[in-house]
């Protein structure tokens, strides 16, 4: 299926991470079972960046690694399927999952601080993501949050995508 990843950036130097995030959303959007094609818009930003986004969208006066907006409200391991194709944004028949929008600082700087390849870090960010555009979150602390990181590891591990495999690689 063919899933439209646009990807700009207020940042240099993120070749290799648009390129990363060009295989990993599509294998979420696959391993989650989406059965229709999406359109994911990622920003690449700095901790101000987001930081602005974050207070203006959310009201949270802070930075962070990434932030996800949903087009639609998703129910959890029920992905959109070729019945939802009402949904389907009638000029380019793609499904507008939504924006995801991802801090360069914060990826290095975690990366570092847990010991694993910025790749890595990325990554997982953009898996986390794409879960919460579709319908995925962990505000609980308790079972939906131990549903979001459970489907996080299996779909990194799916595609190789291990902290122990890729512990410090660039």
């Amino acid at each position: 299926m063919e899933h439209q990843i646009i990807i700009e950036t207020e940042v240099e130097g993120v070749e290799a991470f648009a390129d990363a995030l060009r295989e990993v959303i599509p294998a979420a959007l696959e391993a989650e079972g989406v059965g229709l094609p999406c359109e994911v818009d990622v920003l690449f930003t700095d901790d101000e960046g987001i930081h602005q986004i974050n207070l203006e969208q959310r009201d949270v006066d802070r930075a962070t690694d990434v932030l996800s907006f949903p087009m639609f409200e998703f129910t959890p391991g029920e992905p959109p399927t070729p019945e939802d194709e009402d949904l389907l944004d009638p000029g380019s028949e793609v499904l507008p999952l939504g924006d995801m929008v991802l801090s360069v600082d914060h990826i290095k700087a975690q990366a570092a601080e847990f010991g694993h390849s910025e790749r890595r870090e990325l990554c997982y960010l953009a898996v986390h993501s794409v879960l919460h555009l579709l319908g995925y979150d962990h505000l609980d602390e308790g079972p939906q949050k131990k549903q979001m990181r459970e489907r996080e590891e299996a779909i990194l591990g799916a595609l190789g995508i291990t902290r122990e495999e890729d512990h410090g690689a660039e």
